[in-house]
């Protein structure tokens, strides 16, 4: 279709192009507010369903709950090695990726329950995840596991393995550690990255308005 109109006195056609884009229908995912980390309870949830309906269910609850506790990318709960933990003394070495800066955490109670019967169940592999090949399990695989986990669990968005450091993060500030302790423990180099954990931290402002 050709338009034609005038501008000062002069005629200036223009071509009226069909647009070739089609409208989405909304979904759910585009209608919700996607929210970056999970919280303690859902977390647990995705645990009781990694026991209930995996394949090797302790493994993947456990794997879950490092994951969770020590703030661990993929890579590095993938990667981590039976080496890197002191099951006598409950503590665990984190290697960071991203130049990021290593630590010692604590291991506790339950955690370490989790980690010695692990340790029972594979008693000669390096890594402490390890897949039915024999090998560690792949950042992909651990993607895939998560996934799967919520969709099994009914999460109402879905879920990544980096949600689960995230989790750590909110967790944390929102129990009002130090920033400058918190980002150790995350292994930020820049403590920017950890501020945003205490500036979304949602109950951050929970004694406004007190009576």
């Amino acid at each position: 279709m050709r338009i034609t109109y005038t501008v000062g006195g002069a005629k200036a056609k223009f071509i009226r192009m069909k647009s070739t884009s089609k409208k989405r229908t909304p979904t759910i995912v585009n209608l919700t507010v996607k929210r970056r980390y999970l919280t303690q309870r859902e977390i647990e949830r995705l645990m009781d369903c990694a026991c209930k309906h995996g394949r090797y269910g302790h493994r993947d609850a456990t794997m879950i709950l490092v994951a969770y506790r020590h703030g661990l990318r993929a890579s590095e709960v993938c990667d981590l090695q039976w080496q890197q933990i002191e099951l006598s003394e409950g503590r665990l070495h984190v290697h960071r990726v991203k130049n990021g800066i290593p630590s010692v955490h604590p291991i506790r109670g339950d955690e370490m329950r989790a980690l010695r019967k692990l340790r029972r169940d594979y008693p000669r592999d390096a890594h402490v995840f390890v897949s039915e090949r024999g090998g560690p399990i792949s950042p992909i695989g651990f993607h895939r596991l998560i996934q799967r986990l919520g969709e099994v669990a009914k999460m109402p968005f879905p879920i990544h393995p980096h949600m689960l450091r995230h989790a750590c993060g909110f967790k944390l500030a929102n129990d009002g550690h130090d920033t400058r302790a918190l980002q150790h423990y995350l292994g930020h180099k820049n403590i920017q990255h950890t501020v945003r954990y205490t500036e979304m931290a949602p109950d951050r402002f929970k004694d406004f308005w007190r009576d």
